[in-house]
């Protein structure tokens, strides 16, 4: 071999090597940015949902506690304008927070959250009805406080789905990691970012 064809030789080698170091580090970062952008996805996803149910969750106590307290005032005729408003307020607390959550829950919690409204709604209406005096055959205060306890199971099916969606593990020995969305808890985005640092 000559020296021209071996110094040609050494010279494509090194050519190719060079091109081959400028790109695989190049792959290496969009895959690592890609990786990185996911990662961060999830985090907003998550962080969102979280939102979502903790304000979901807050609104449906609420309502459902001064529904039943006015239903008791209402029996008792001590109902005021003072509780009037009250439970409105919170009604229309919880009807945002219902509408807002439609838009980014899953479909088995919005499932869930439509049987509690089913039943926070109609016992509602009734208690407006009897309020103003436009009572439906049947319809009374005291029947309505036995009918709104159907919500509290309701609730608690409603909070135990959203609390398994966030991959909270319960006592019962629940999920964990991934929640039903796909996304994982805090501890588990953090390992992803230990395995993006390579740590």
């Amino acid at each position: 071999m000559s020296d021209a064809l071996a110094t040609a030789i050494t010279a494509a080698a090194g050519l190719g090597g060079a091109l081959l170091g400028a790109v695989l580090p190049q792959r290496f970062n969009v895959r690592e940015r890609a990786a990185e952008a996911e990662l961060a996805e999830r985090r907003r996803s998550f962080e969102e949902r979280r939102e979502a149910y903790t304000a979901m969750n807050r609104a449906s106590e609420q309502f459902h506690t001064l529904l039943k307290d006015a239903l008791h005032r209402m029996r008792d005729g001590v109902y005021t304008d003072e509780d009037r408003t009250r439970l409105e307020e919170s009604r229309r607390d919880y009807r945002d927070r219902y509408a807002s959550a439609q838009m980014i829950v899953p479909l088995r919690i919005l499932e869930a959250s439509r049987e509690l409204n089913r039943v926070l709604a109609g016992v509602d209406a009734a208690a407006k009805r009897i309020d103003r005096g436009l009572a439906r055959e049947g319809e009374s205060a005291e029947d309505l406080i036995v009918t709104v306890r159907q919500a509290e199971p309701r609730l608690v099916t409603m909070r135990t789905l959203m609390r398994a969606d966030l991959g909270i593990r319960d006592r019962s020995g629940g999920p964990e990691g991934f929640g039903a969305s796909g996304s994982r808890r805090p501890e588990g985005l953090k390992e992803g970012r230990r395995r993006l640092s390579g740590g």
